[in-house]
């Protein structure tokens, strides 16, 4: 597959997006039935203020003895996450996430969340592209 017609897929993409008053778990219930491991945090017309995902609930959540029940996304989600745009090609998005160490990259487009891409479906590309990366 293209690597624009991939990153074309991940545009029309429907991700999950909470508001950053949703708590920790009904996030956790909305990955769960969704099988995502991350959340959009948006507020209004899908501004993206910031991303919680699987790994923020073990170690911001779980790990400090927080209730879920009462914790909202906005106690414990990353503020201001690093984005992409449709525009991007899937090397350069894998890109992007090594560069910010993370596993999950929004995609904005025209100040709104439209996707979202998880590096777990690039594993391939994911290491031609660390191995291209000049140090």
């Amino acid at each position: 597959m293209a690597e624009h017609a991939e990153i074309e897929i991940v545009r029309h993409f429907d991700p999950v997006m909470l508001p950053p008053g949703a708590t920790v778990m009904m996030a956790a219930r909305q990955m769960r039935s969704r099988n995502v491991s991350a959340v959009l945090v948006t507020e209004g017309d899908a501004k993206l203020v910031g991303i919680f995902t699987e790994r923020d609930a073990f170690s911001r959540v779980l790990a400090q003895g927080k209730d879920p029940v009462t914790t909202t996304l906005a106690e414990v989600m990353t503020d201001n996450p690093d984005t992409g745009t449709p525009q991007n090609t899937v090397t350069e998005a894998v890109r992007l996430m090594q560069a910010a160490h993370c596993r999950h990259l929004p995609i904005v487009h025209e100040g709104k969340a439209v996707g979202m891409v998880s590096r777990g479906k690039f594993r391939g590309i994911d290491s031609k592209v660390a191995t291209s990366v000049s140090v």
